[in-house]
């Protein structure tokens, strides 16, 4: 088994699934959770999710995928509950329990293979990608980040260190992803950002400080309130939680910004990054990584939808409406030289 196919395993990508069965949901709903209501789907990009309406409240219903380990769910739960007990401020969606105390209930499928339910408060509201947020803006979203990142310090789990193939720090062991990538130009984009990976950023991943984080601050999995002077009002999916460098965690919502204004492709990145040091400092070894870990992020989302989408059909137009810009957004983003995007960043503006 190569790399790239022990990754895809161990995150539970490597193959699609029956869905879950939507009366058997409803009925551990409500004999375990006393909830009853409308269960409507909601698309992801591996579990089976649904938004369920009661009389007087909603919430998120999340049935994990038959290979993944439920070990990896409990360190989802652990790390939200960590952050409800240890910094109850932060706007971090709630695990909800059942009745007698648990965090989640095992479902035991036809084929045998456990699958873990669970249900969360639903964060009402517009995500930050349904939005078009200003500097100052963008800012409180890069603040919000590095206060969970500070908070997330002290936590740790039995299997926090789960292999992860969105886990920046495995980028260059995916090399072979770009065999199924049709396009000429993509390719060579693709092999550009594996090389410059290579250079400066593999002869350090054993220098940088690492902790467990949240993998997956993207606009989709924040949300917020144009009207609201924190903006930020809900931090959700903690599907990609792990321990893997701090660096990394930014360098996520960086490659979601990159592109976004053809004429200053970095601009919204800039802005985004003076928020999160107002809550945690980036050190001076890790920020001349930070640029170039968002590329390789952006081109990592851009190869595995190629690979995903051909094996996952049922997932398809979810996973392509997500990266449907990204190879056009790398481009612009090599476009810039790095020496221009380190001195912006080292004196970073929201305006």
């Amino acid at each position: 088994m190569s790399p790239a196919q022990r990754l895809f395993a161990e995150s539970g990508l490597a193959s699609s699934h029956v869905p879950i069965d939507v009366e058997l949901v409803g009925s551990l709903l409500e004999n375990d959770y006393h909830l009853t209501g409308r269960l409507q789907p909601v698309p992801t990009e591996k579990d089976d999710t649904f938004r369920l309406r009661t009389e007087s409240t909603a919430y998120l219903v999340k049935v994990s995928p038959p290979d993944e380990a439920h070990a990896v769910v409990g360190l989802q739960t652990a790390a939200m509950r960590f952050l409800e007990a240890n910094a109850p401020e932060l706007p971090v969606q709630r695990v909800k329990l059942t009745v007698d105390g648990r965090d989640n209930v095992v479902i035991v499928t036809d084929d045998g293979r456990p699958r873990v339910l669970r249900v969360f408060n639903f964060v009402e509201g517009a995500v930050w990608a349904q939005t078009s947020p200003d500097g100052e803006q963008l800012a409180k979203v890069g603040e919000m980040l590095g206060r969970i990142d500070v908070a997330l310090e002290a936590f740790a789990h039995p299997a926090d260190r789960r292999g992860l193939v969105w886990d920046i720090r495995h980028f260059h062991q995916l090399t072979e992803l770009v065999e199924h990538t049709p396009n000429a130009e993509h390719r060579q984009l693709a092999e550009e950002v594996f090389r410059l990976f290579e250079a400066t950023i593999v002869p350090r991943l054993k220098d940088l400080e690492t902790q467990v984080i949240h993998g997956d601050y993207s606009p989709y999995n924040v949300v917020v309130d144009q009207q609201s002077d924190n903006y930020v009002t809900g931090v959700i999916d903690f599907g990609d939680t792990m321990r893997s460098a701090v660096i990394f965690d930014p360098a996520v919502a960086l490659a979601n910004l990159l592109g976004r204004t053809p004429d200053q492709p970095w601009r919204d990145a800039f802005a985004f990054v003076a928020g999160y040091e107002r809550a945690r400092p980036i050190k001076d070894l890790e920020l001349p990584l930070l640029p170039v870990a968002a590329m390789a992020r952006l081109t990592l989302r851009a190869l595995i939808t190629n690979w995903r989408a051909e094996r996952v059909p049922e997932r398809r137009d979810y996973l392509l409406a997500h990266a449907k810009d990204d190879w056009t957004n790398v481009g612009r983003a090599m476009d810039v030289p790095l020496a221009d995007v380190l001195a912006q960043l080292r004196n970073p503006v929201t305006s």
